[in-house]
Formats: structure tokens, C-alpha cells, sequence
């Protein structure tokens, strides 16, 4: 699947919580689960605007970052879905300190 047929597929809700259940990985399933209520979101909302959020805004050193990740995997959808994840968590999880609220643990 090309990077920009997995951003489209990610703008529908649905297909976006099933890529995040898809990945198996619990700990960011629950990492996405509680930065998307900070924003009132539902996962699947949030897993498309990770997406949208890195293909607008991501610096030329995240594309490189992910463009490389790519290479070193046999499953590249999963591969970018999770650094997408992980770069707007990141990214949100600034802003929801700097405005004084709190993540849940």
C-alpha cells in the first residue's frame, strides 16, 4: 500500500481504529486512547489526524525518519502507521502540558 493511499484510508474513522487495533501494539493503542480524550476525540478520529497533522506539517527529518523505518521493515503500513503515531503523540502530548492539563496515566 503507498503512504498516500494508507493517509487516505486513515480520514475514515473506522479504518483508522481498525489499523490502530491491527497493530497489536497495547501500549500505544492506550497511549492514542488517552491523548485523543485530552482532545475529545475518538481513537479512530485522532489516528486520522496523526496522519493529516505528519503529511502537512512533518519537517523533512521526520520524513527521512519515516521514509527510512520503511526500508527496515517487511509490514511497511504498520511500520508507518506507528511512527505516525508516535510523532503526533509526541507533539500532543506538549501541547496538553503546556496548557496545564493532565494525561491520565
Amino acid at each position: 500500500m503507498h503512504l498516500g493511499n494508507l493517509i487516505a484510508r486513515l480520514e475514515n474513522d473506522d479504518d483508522a481504529a481498525d489499523a490502530l487495533e491491527a497493530l497489536g501494539d497495547v501500549v500505544l493503542f492506550a497511549r492514542v486512547c488517552v491523548i485523543a480524550q485530552q482532545f475529545d476525540e475518538s481513537p479512530g478520529a485522532y489516528v486520522g489526524g496523526a496522519a493529516r497533522r505528519f503529511a502537512a506539517v512533518a519537517s523533512s527529518e521526520d520524513w527521512l525518519d519515516l521514509v527510512g523505518a520503511l526500508g527496515r521493515t517487511s509490514d511497511p503500513a504498520r511500520a508507518a502507521l506507528a511512527k505516525i503515531l508516535a510523532w503526533s503523540i509526541a507533539r500532543d502530548e506538549e501541547v496538553v502540558v503546556a496548557e496545564g492539563s493532565e494525561l491520565a496515566a
